[in-house]
């Protein structure tokens, strides 16, 4: 069972060991989910949740995920592997219907292709779970299509993660984005974006966090390798214009375009 986090209560002590709950959506991914799986089985935290939400895929997908339950069933410590497979509308419905479903005291979003950095990438998770900071944060290396690392992002996580972190862009890649599932619950993902929810979701998290006065903890290690080639990146313009609009509205009109003006002004002359 995980433990108890009343909202904005104060911090309590940690009685039980921190679940951690990773949630996979997958649609007709039998060439990537391979990989995503194998990341999570080898994790040697033990308190694992992985929620895989299908969206009715016609390919090999559930084949491979029910080889991963029942090898899963074989383990020596095994983790909870749940499957829901079911028609959706869309990545974000996908990943609203594993908000509902999570039981773990946090939840971060690791879909077919990305991969936990290495074994031990949920033990540097759990170690900062004492206190239950709202978000446990890291760094995150780029992987092509065929797993081979590509090097780190444009953008690095900052040491001390706030809500204003976010006006310089998404420092921290969502899969390296580890979110107190209580505040994560009442906070769904906005489905009227159609590619950059995950930063409209991410910044809304650092704004109850800042305004509860809840703690962000920095791992200060790679969690994530992150598949360069997903949804955002195949729809980059449409993508950085929505991203834009999102920054708009939480930040304001005059920051967002400054905060643009710095950027380009700082790739122009580096």
């Amino acid at each position: 069972m995980p433990n108890t986090i009343s909202e904005g209560a104060d911090p309590l002590p940690d009685p039980l060991p921190a679940k951690i709950t990773i949630a996979t959506v997958t649609y007709n991914a039998a060439n990537l989910i391979g990989r995503t799986i194998k990341s999570v089985a080898q994790q040697t935290y033990p308190h694992v949740e992985h929620l895989i939400v299908d969206g009715n895929s016609t390919d090999n997908t559930l084949t491979l995920i029910h080889e991963y339950q029942k090898a899963n069933s074989r383990a020596t410590v095994p983790h909870e592997v749940v499957c829901l497979s079911e028609p959706d509308e869309g990545l974000y419905d996908a990943m609203n219907k594993a908000l509902d479903m999570a039981t773990g005291d946090y939840i971060v979003f690791l879909n077919a292709g990305d991969t936990l950095s290495d074994a031990k990438a949920l033990e540097r998770v759990a170690e900062q779970t004492s206190g239950h900071p709202a978000v446990i944060y890291g760094q995150t290396k780029l992987v092509d299509l065929a797993g081979n690392i590509l090097g780190d992002r444009h953008l690095s996580a900052p040491e001390r993660l706030t809500w204003g972190s976010f006006r310089r862009g998404m420092l921290v890649c969502h899969q390296a984005f580890y979110v107190r599932t209580d505040l994560a619950k009442r906070t769904p993902y906005n489905r009227s974006y159609r590619f950059s929810a995950d930063y409209d979701w991410t910044v809304r998290i650092l704004s109850i966090a800042h305004h509860r006065q809840l703690p962000t903890a920095n791992t200060h290690s790679v969690l994530c390798h992150y598949l360069r080639e997903g949804l955002t990146t195949a729809n980059h313009k449409a993508s950085l214009w929505e991203r834009f609009r999102i920054m708009c509205r939480h930040y304001g009109v005059v920051s967002t375009i400054l905060h643009h003006v710095w950027f380009l002004t700082r790739r122009v002359f580096r």
